[in-house]
């Protein structure tokens, strides 16, 4: 598993990414990026976990509109975008979300 540094927001994050994903994971960071800096440079969300809902909001909005639905479950594995299985995901996902949870934990205290 490779891992890449990449900007969101103008904070930087380092993500694993399995071999050969690496084009597929810098879209889906420029998707969310561009998602959240709209939603922020729009002046009336502040707080960077709710301009993080909101974004994460409109994007499975844009999957639901291509595709007619979201997956019932959400296993990754109904993504065409990876490959992974439902173990592996939960592996390369749940200290993403720690990290997540831990820097926007912090977030609310600037306010």
């Amino acid at each position: 598993m490779k891992q890449l540094e990449v900007q969101i927001m103008g904070q930087s994050y380092l993500l694993g990414c399995p071999d050969g994903g690496e084009e597929q994971l810098l879209k889906a960071v420029q998707r969310v990026d561009a998602g959240m800096c709209k939603i922020r440079d729009a002046g009336k969300v502040r707080a960077r976990d709710r301009i993080a809902v909101l974004a994460a909001l409109n994007l499975a909005f844009d999957v639901v509109s291509a595709n007619g639905d979201l997956p019932s479950d959400m296993a990754v594995e109904s993504s065409p975008a990876l490959t992974l299985n439902r173990r592996q995901s939960d592996r390369v996902l749940e200290p993403l979300i720690k990290r997540l949870d831990k820097v926007l934990a912090n977030d609310g205290l600037l306010f």
